[in-house]
């Protein structure tokens, strides 16, 4: 494939997606060494973004939020005359660009009708994230090619993130809870309460707990330390790269299917990921040493088996 000399990755949200596109983006940087790669994306990625060593340059203005600011990226973009956008996000506003960039688009990969890489959105659909982007790249004759089969595509490599020479967590006695969720995603939250019980069986055990995410989570993270004050409460208070560093020295997290468990899965903590209905974990589970409980709704996911699950992986932790 020849060298595009001005190349743009949309990669707009959300968290665990961005953390999974990580692979993509390291695979893009590998099969255009030369080229001047730019992320479009939203303010939370930024910094990670800046520092990561796939990107020449990174524009966080990728959602606006006014008319006259979506025209304004519009235009920007035309100006900017990419030779090949790769559009990671892939969905109705991100397909709205390339059609507002008509009559003379980029040579563009994603799902915009009249693309010039198309994928297909039903087959983009029955795939996993991993999967779903290999393909997409494989497509778009990015070598070399990635194996895209069911649980075949290589997890996000976030070495990058973490201190130089930073020790195995084997002796370990760290374990990190990511009771978050979103907002609009309630059957997606295990209860604080239950969580609590949780901290409370790993503290007795001889472990050390702390509690992760952004500053949504902090009613939560009151709630655990109600029933296990000593648990350390780390909400709001972690950059991404610091929130990975984190997860590279824990023996283990548990959490429910939030962005947070995506990058503490993917920096190497053996993870257990609470999931509900709203999600299939075939289509979003994290990659990497991964345990899963799921029910329907989480709140009718007993403590008690949870706090099984949790002693028994942290004594096959102890057996490795």
């Amino acid at each position: 494939m020849s060298e595009a000399e001005r190349i743009l990755v949309i990669k707009l949200s959300a968290l665990g997606d961005v953390v999974l596109s990580m692979a993509a983006f390291a695979r893009l940087r590998r099969g255009h060494p030369e080229a001047h790669i730019t992320l479009l994306t939203t303010p939370p990625f930024v910094d990670v973004a800046r520092a990561s060593p796939w990107f020449d340059a990174v524009e966080s203005d990728g959602r606006p939020e006014r008319f006259d600011a979506w025209l304004g990226l519009v235009r920007r973009l035309r100006r900017a005359r990419y030779d090949r956008v790769y559009d990671l996000q892939a969905n109705d506003r991100t397909n709205l660009l390339f059609q507002a960039l008509r009559p003379a688009p980029p040579v563009w990969s994603g799902t915009a009708f009249g693309c010039a890489l198309p994928q297909d959105r039903v087959r983009r659909r029955g795939l996993h994230a991993l999967e779903r982007e290999a393909d997409q790249l494989n497509l778009a004759r990015v070598f070399p090619p990635t194996p895209c089969g069911p649980g075949q595509a290589p997890g996000p490599d976030v070495r990058w993130m973490l201190e130089p020479g930073q020790p195995s967590a084997s002796d370990s006695r760290l374990v990190l809870l990511a009771p978050g969720a979103a907002a609009r995603r309630p059957l997606k939250l295990w209860p604080s309460a239950s969580y609590g019980a949780l901290a409370e069986a790993v503290l007795a055990a001889g472990f050390e707990v702390a509690i992760v995410g952004g500053l949504a989570e902090r009613d939560a993270a009151a709630g655990i330390q109600a029933l296990a004050p000593q648990a350390m409460d780390f909400t709001g208070r972690t950059s991404l790269i610091e929130l990975a560093r984190l997860g590279a020295k824990a023996r283990l997290a548990v959490g429910n299917d939030t962005g947070p468990m995506h990058l503490l899965a993917a920096a190497g903590a053996p993870s257990l990921v609470l999931f509900s209905a709203d999600s299939d974990p075939a289509l979003n589970a994290p990659r990497g040493q991964v345990s899963i409980l799921r029910r329907p709704v989480l709140a009718d996911l007993a403590p008690a088996e949870v706090i099984a699950t949790t002693l028994e992986l942290l004594r096959q932790g102890d057996r490795a």
